[in-house]
């Protein structure tokens, strides 16, 4: 996978708010029970379980299996491509502009 398709994954998986809310809570409460997130997001249990699912996928949380609980944490490594690509992203120090001028007619 390209570095780009990964930020693409990357960004795709963090694009609903209720993965934001999710990654949120996994941030205040690491090692969060999957019926603690249904209840604190507040959706449908399999609502919540396709959007973990979607994180999961991505990297962006681990999920581990402990009796008939699984238990979520945030995975920050995965988000450090993200990270560094939006703090690449900075105005031109010159005022070059992509867009090209017109061409004089001839």
């Amino acid at each position: 996978m390209s570095a780009d398709e990964a930020l693409a994954t990357l960004a795709k998986a963090l694009a609903h708010p209720a993965r934001i809310r999710i990654l949120r809570l996994l941030l205040a409460t690491p090692g969060c029970i999957g019926g603690d997130i249904v209840g604190a997001v507040g959706l449908a249990q399999s609502t919540v379980s396709e959007h973990l699912r979607i994180l999961k996928t991505a990297g962006v949380i681990t999920g581990e299996i402990d009796g008939p609980r699984v238990c979520y944490a945030l995975n920050p490594e995965a988000l450090s491509l993200l990270a560094d690509f939006v703090a690449s992203l900075k105005s031109p120090e010159t005022d070059a502009c992509c867009i090209p001028k017109p061409k004089a007619p001839s």
